[in-house]
């Protein structure tokens, strides 16, 4: 069963893999890197402020924390322990694997980190904004970005859709947490 969901994903990512252009190569390079999306995180902290007020300094740092954790669950957990070959170091793959301007990234790439953080901004901060032109920008953005490092060669679909998993589960876990750390600190209501 697992062999057959592995070969499943590799036609997959061959296919996906495959639909590729000059103009779109430097379009989903530009949108996997790290500072183009700039704006939109700077964007994202100046909303937090305006809604928010003083409050804006947790929502933030509880943001950050969400990333970080998705970051490292997905290196320490996953990449470094099921040490799935991304597929442009995969030899069965070789001289099949489209890679954009030579970028392979580390040796292992189960789980997306990519994926993993954008989610976890993303699930995150629809919470926080809960307005639906935005929840549909935001996980569009998530979307692409990780769409993007199948594209660039450097993930299988099942590295993205884990990742994605991973970092919307850790952005839960945190909002439930932050929840409940403001339902035990609220002060109670004077009489």
């Amino acid at each position: 069963m697992l062999e057959q969901i592995i070969a499943f994903d590799k036609e997959m990512f061959l296919f996906f893999n495959s639909l590729h252009s000059p103009f779109w190569d430097s379009v989903m390079y530009a949108i996997s890197g790290k500072y183009l999306w700039i704006p939109l995180y700077l964007g994202i902290i100046f909303f937090y402020f305006k809604k928010n007020g003083k409050k804006a300094y947790w929502i933030l740092l509880f943001t950050i924390l969400a990333v970080s954790l998705a970051d490292l669950i997905s290196v320490h957990a996953f990449k470094n322990v099921f040490e799935r070959l991304r597929p442009c170091h995969e030899p069965t793959l070789q001289g099949l694997v489209y890679v954009v301007n030579g970028k392979c990234g580390g040796q292992f790439g189960f789980v997306s980190s990519h994926a993993a953080n954008m989610f976890a901004v993303a699930v995150f901060t629809l919470n926080i904004f809960r307005n639906k032109f935005f929840t549909a920008f935001i996980l569009c953005w998530a979307l692409v970005v990780s769409y993007s490092r199948i594209y660039l060669g450097v993930h299988y679909p099942a590295d993205v859709v884990c990742g994605a998993l991973l970092g919307s589960a850790v952005s839960m876990a945190l909002i439930s947490a932050k929840k409940l750390w403001q339902t035990e600190n609220e002060l109670p209501a004077k009489t």
